[in-house]
């Protein structure tokens, strides 16, 4: 195959670098990047929409190109 089906396992490495460069510029909690949303009583980081995007997009047929 000349592609991966869904993005590869690894571009979740991104994540994991923005949650790292939050935590080394002390964002974490109540000051983390994009603010946060109060819906129905819950408190929603925007954040955490990128990784439902990223783990939604490793499990669809979206066909990646190999390098």
């Amino acid at each position: 195959m000349k592609y991966f089906e869904g993005t590869p396992i690894p571009t979740s490495l991104l994540l994991v670098m923005l949650l790292f460069a939050a935590a080394s510029r002390n964002a974490l909690g109540e000051p983390l990047w994009f603010g946060q949303v109060v819906v129905a009583g819950f408190t929603l980081h925007p954040m955490v929409l990128l990784f439902a995007v990223s783990g939604s997009l490793m499990v669809s047929r979206v066909r990646i190109p190999k390098l």
